[in-house]
């Protein structure tokens, strides 16, 4: 094996374990109070040759497509970056998008090896998860019935300190297969190339300015994986990653102040979730340089009431991407909160900011259909509403298994030798070069007279102070639906209250145009949101909800 250059996403570990040894490169909770095991770059890198080594001394080398399920721990890091060492091509999917889904997702990535906790072998022999392409299995804690290996066996043939050389990789070859939420139906395994990676971590590096020696705090454990190519130290708090909504705020703010955190991630969840704690209890975060929240938009009053725990220079940042391009856009705070945010509650959808400086953005014509070639004619004037196209070296190229779904998404553009990735989000562009969102495609409601997007709405009803959040959907066939929006309250409301507050969004809707045609406004207990970022709404869900109170 040559060493790996850095086309191979995983040879910044070694090279910051080469520049600061000594540096930590995580934190980990130990579950009790705010006490955490620290381990240095050297430590992780050396952790990760030697499970590099036993991994090849099993089969999982090159190529070999690995399903990874593994709780946040060093183990789950550790092992990442060893996959990538050997070239295998690890498989992640969040645990929380239901068995069903899972047995579909295992189906169409069909891995050759299993790397799992008790837990996640127990649930792969019971619901025959990969069974047909499984040949090698490694438990990560006590191996019981299943017959494979166990790591902690493995890692005791192999010495702490012997060394693995990065396997060299070119920016075209599959790094990982990474699940999308499933958000708007069953998730689709996205192919990433090294490159790809590469490309994410440079933007993220440009357009956040994130220096070496930073401390990053990732509450969606994925975006850890990013720190060592930015040379940050990742403390990773005590939480439930698949419940980021339901977060005990002290256990964010505690390793914030305690660690001197200068980087945050979190879902508008989280940060809507920490912010009524600090805002209640008086809580300044002065160490933080920058806070990054996306999965999807981030209200302008939680924005409001998060900034006031920083420095007056400090800014929420909401990137705009997915799964199979991030970063597209981004936009902070302050220009949110100064000048788009009034927009929004007017209905003109909410502003995710300029394409990110490589990221080639065009809104096209709206369209359920495959579109095989790139066409200049396809792009719409700037205000009117389209698809969000995007071409560039982070917009990965296709799904894995899923033709249909990659032609029902990809562009070719053999003209520059491209290809554009379809969002699926509708939105436009404005005059001053700005994107603004309003909504996914897939949810459109399309009636006889109009077709009502999403976002612009519900941001309308969103302006009464005791809506908490509020979804748009269309009830009967697309072209005759009849539109209605769901309403969920502020846990502070009372069922007294909701006769006058209906009357209310009564009036809010009459007073817009765009809203004026919806007659129906439901309330609702607790949206079904997805389980990555708990802010993702699965309006699909709703819709089947309203049409059973509609008749």
């Amino acid at each position: 094996m040559t060493s790996g250059g850095l086309t191979n996403i995983a040879a910044h570990l070694p090279e910051m374990a080469r520049r600061q040894p000594d540096t930590p490169a995580i934190y980990i909770p130990t579950g009790r109070g705010q006490q955490y095991r620290q381990y240095s770059f050297k430590q992780l890198d050396q952790e990760c040759d030697r499970i590099a080594n036993a991994l090849e001394s099993i089969g999982i080398s090159r190529g070999i497509r690995t399903a990874l399920m593994v709780t946040p721990s060093l183990e789950f890091f550790a092992l990442t970056f060893a996959l990538f060492k050997v070239g295998a091509v690890p498989i992640m999917i969040d645990p929380g998008i239901g068995v069903k889904n899972l047995k579909v997702c295992l189906s169409e990535a069909q891995p050759e090896a299993f790397i799992g906790i008790p837990k996640a072998h127990v649930a792969r022999l019971l619901f025959g998860w990969g069974k047909p392409t499984l040949k090698i299995l490694l438990t990560v804690g006590s191996k019981l019935f299943w017959g494979g290996f166990s790591l902690s066996s493995l890692k005791r043939k192999f010495p702490a300190g012997k060394s693995f050389s990065v396997v060299d990789t070119d920016a075209a070859d599959t790094a990982a297969i990474l699940f999308t939420s499933g958000s708007t139906g069953v998730p689709k395994g996205v192919v990433y190339t090294h490159g790809n990676f590469i490309a994410q971590v440079e933007q993220l590096r440009q357009v956040y300015n994130i220096r070496p020696g930073e401390i990053d705090l990732p509450t969606f454990p994925l975006f850890a994986l990013f720190a060592p190519a930015l040379g940050m130290s990742s403390v990773l708090p005590l939480m439930d990653f698949t419940r980021p909504g339901s977060v005990d705020p002290k256990n964010i703010i505690g390793p914030i102040l305690k660690f001197n955190i200068t980087t945050m991630f979190g879902s508008p969840a989280l940060i809507n979730r920490v912010g009524r704690y600090g805002q209640e209890n008086g809580v300044k975060l002065p160490t933080l340089k920058r806070v990054i929240s996306a999965g999807a938009p981030v209200p302008a009053s939680v924005l409001k009431r998060f900034t006031k725990m920083l420095n007056d220079d400090v800014q929420v940042f909401t990137p705009y991407g997915a799964t199979e391009s991030l970063p597209v856009c981004s936009i902070g705070s302050y220009e949110i909160l100064s000048e788009t945010a009034s927009a929004t509650d007017r209905g003109m959808g909410v502003c995710i900011g300029r394409p990110v400086a490589n990221i080639n953005l065009e809104i096209i014509g709206i369209s359920d259909e495959p579109i095989d070639w790139w066409d200049d004619s396809l792009k719409l004037p700037a205000g009117e509403i389209g698809e969000i196209a995007v071409s560039g070296p982070q917009v990965t190229r296709r799904y894995f298994n899923r033709k249909e779904s990659t032609n029902l998404a990809k562009i070719l553009d053999p003209v520059n030798a491209t290809f554009y990735h379809r969002m699926g989000d509708l939105g436009y562009r404005d005059e001053q070069g700005r994107i603004w969102f309003c909504g996914r495609k897939a949810h459109r409601v399309t009636c006889q007279e109009q077709t009502l997007f999403t976002i612009p709405c519900e941001a309308i009803f969103n302006t009464h102070g005791k809506v908490f959040r509020s979804a748009l959907v269309g009830v009967g066939a697309p072209g005759r639906m009849e539109p209605a929006i769901c309403i969920e309250l502020e846990q502070d409301v009372s069922k007294e209250e909701h006769a006058r507050i209906l009357q209310e969004l009564k009036l809010i809707g009459k007073k817009h145009e765009l809203t004026r045609s919806i007659k129906h406004i439901l309330f609702h207990p607790a949206f079904p949101v997805d389980i990555r970022h708990n802010a993702k709404i699965f309006r699909e869900k709703l819709a089947v909800w309203a049409k059973g109170k509609l008749r």
